[in-house]
């Protein structure tokens, strides 16, 4: 069932219309009735409906301003104004407007059903133009992610208008900021781009776009440079902001995933170089997975010290003073993560507890998917603020014989070590000493011993290329697989999910 709303100030022409159609045997349901456009809007918003039947004059909102605030939500909606005979030239801009049609009043009931039963139509015409295209960029990612038979390449080649034999040609994976972008924008910068004669277009929604280029003349500098003027027209005609990764070469259909894959991975150093920028391969081989250091040790003092402005003022000279040009994605994506695990290693030693706190999947999300660095900084300033405001809320000291033992589990985490074994070299009953390590350190010894073992087991992960069951063997577990579960339970990812992770 369509649903539908009905506009008019008259109430007594309101309830007409309301009731001179069967509407569920149209296929629709009036979900809403409304007395101006304000109103209308109002409504619209809480339950969007597919299908607006107004008038045109009404107080405090027009029809035609309807029309115009609800397109600018969805472009889909069809409108079927009506209108008096003194107000054709208002039925003329709803036309321009692309209104299914204008109906003058009084209402015919035939003609409002005639239009409805058209406009049901159209809508039904774009639901399944919607879903052609829809399944057409299903089966592109399907043949760029390297999963379709070779007998369908063809398919593809023709789709692409790529000639049959072989040539040279390059991929580039254009991406456009969405924010605060209209839709049709997009699609008149893409009509835009199609003109262009050597190029091939594959658009990907929702904000990338799969560009090819035929020029058999071009090295990789010029290919660069070709669209990197393009990405420049692009912009200042349309107003958008763009970032390109440009591919190799490649010289057959065959070989397009590969090239589509390459230009693809370019894209994550649009968090290093932004919007407005169009890179090539061989402009980041020369790039170190080194140019970006963290201290872990002096921002860890920071904050349990309590010291925002020291922590703060870290993260804009990490991620925006260090972080050059040159510096890989790599490295940063590794910064990252290496940030995110140490704050989660603060909040699982301190046994903090906050419901605006990041869980560690939540952060690492937010890593991979922010546009840009000013994006990371502000996550991670976030995170460390809601540390300090919860650090230590009651602060407390530990006990001598507390101290010692942290002390000895710092320093002898590798030995088989237990409460009965600490409170024997310490002379206390087992019981007690474990009621006082609960107390004060806020998690029971075979805890704090695994999450120290395992905040070891991370940085080996991370900062070396040390095998992981050499790794789990290095921290004192013997078992593997004891080692992962007691790794995941205490991070939330497995040792070879962050392993992946520093590959990124």
């Amino acid at each position: 069932m369509k649903k539908v709303m009905i506009v008019e100030d008259e109430e007594w022409i309101l309830q007409g219309i309301r009731n001179i159609l069967d509407w569920e045997s149209l296929g629709l349901e009036v979900v809403h009735m409304a007395h101006d456009g304000t109103e209308a809007l109002q409504m619209w918003e809480k339950e969007p409906v597919q299908i607006v039947v107004t008038d045109i004059s009404m107080p405090e909102m027009d029809g035609l301003t309807l029309l115009r605030k609800i397109r600018e939500k969805e472009e889909q909606v069809r409108f079927i104004i009506l209108t008096g005979y003194d107000e054709f030239n208002y039925a003329r801009e709803a036309i321009r407007l692309e209104v299914e049609n204008y109906i003058l009043k009084p209402v015919n009931e035939e003609e409002l059903e005639r239009q409805l039963r058209e406009t049901v139509q159209k809508l039904e015409e774009m639901d399944k133009k919607k879903l052609r295209y829809i399944d057409e960029k299903t089966q592109w990612m399907h043949f760029l992610n390297g999963k379709s038979e070779k007998e369908e390449y063809g398919k593809f080649a023709k789709m692409l208008g790529l000639a049959q034999g072989h040539g040279t040609y390059y991929a580039a994976v254009m991406k456009w900021n969405v924010e605060g972008l209209k839709e049709e924008k997009i699609t008149d910068m893409i009509l835009e781009l199609k003109k262009e004669r050597r190029l091939k277009l594959v658009h990907l929604p929702p904000d990338h776009l799969l560009m090819v280029l035929a020029d058999g003349e071009l090295e990789e500098a010029g290919a660069q440079e070709y669209f990197s003027e393009l990405q420049n027209q692009i912009e200042s005609r349309f107003d958008v902001m763009t970032f390109i990764g440009v591919g190799p070469s490649f010289q057959s259909i065959e070989e397009l995933p590969q090239a589509y894959r390459i230009a693809g991975k370019l894209q994550k150093y649009l968090i290093i170089e932004g919007y407005g920028n169009c890179i090539s391969q061989s402009q980041i081989r020369s790039r170190k997975t080194e140019d970006v250091r963290m201290d872990e040790a002096q921002l860890r003092k920071w904050i349990l010290k309590k010291d925002k402005d020291a922590a703060v003022d870290y993260m804009e000279t990490l991620f925006i003073n260090n972080v050059r040009k040159e510096s890989s994605a790599g490295a940063l994506y590794q910064t990252a993560v290496r940030m995110a695990m140490l704050l989660q290693d603060i909040k699982k030693e301190y046994q903090l507890q906050s419901d605006r706190f990041y869980d560690l999947t939540e952060l690492i999300e937010t890593i991979f998917n922010a546009d840009d660095i000013l994006g990371i900084k502000a996550a991670f300033i976030s995170e460390i603020i809601e540390i300090i405001d919860c650090i230590h809320e009651e602060d407390s000291q530990y006990t001598p014989v507390v101290r010692q033992i942290i002390a000895e589990v710092q320093q002898n985490y590798k030995e088989d070590m237990n409460l009965k074994t600490m409170a024997y070299k310490y002379h206390m009953n087992a019981s007690y000493l474990g009621q006082i390590f609960q107390k004060e350190v806020g998690c029971s010894f075979a805890r704090y011993l695994s999450n120290t073992k395992n905040s070891i087991a991370k940085d080996l992960i991370l900062n070396t290329n040390m095998k992981i069951n050499d790794i789990a063997r290095q921290v004192g577990y013997p078992d593997t697989s004891y080692f992962y579960r007691k790794f995941k339970q205490c991070y939330g990812v497995s040792p070879a999910s962050l392993r992946e992770m520093k590959k990124y």
